[in-house]
């Protein structure tokens, strides 16, 4: 499949494919490294991740990382 796609334009596209999931796995990252209020809603937040990785880790960005503590 990716043999027929000139070298050029996949040097394009995958980095265009691959930044969406930055905000998610820098989201997966921050979780891992703070405390929240219980468990579930630490639970809840990574299920956010698997489940939805885009707007996952996009709601994370701008909700879940100001409800996050410091370990």
């Amino acid at each position: 499949m990716f043999a027929e796609i000139p070298l050029s334009k996949l040097l394009v596209a995958l980095p265009i494919l691959f930044v969406p999931i930055i905000p998610n796995l820098w989201a997966i990252w921050h979780i891992h490294r703070h405390e929240f209020a219980t468990a579930q809603e630490r639970m809840a937040w990574l299920v956010a991740q698997i489940i939805l990785p885009v707007l996952g880790g996009l709601g994370y960005l701008f909700i879940g990382r100001h409800r996050a503590q410091k370990k």
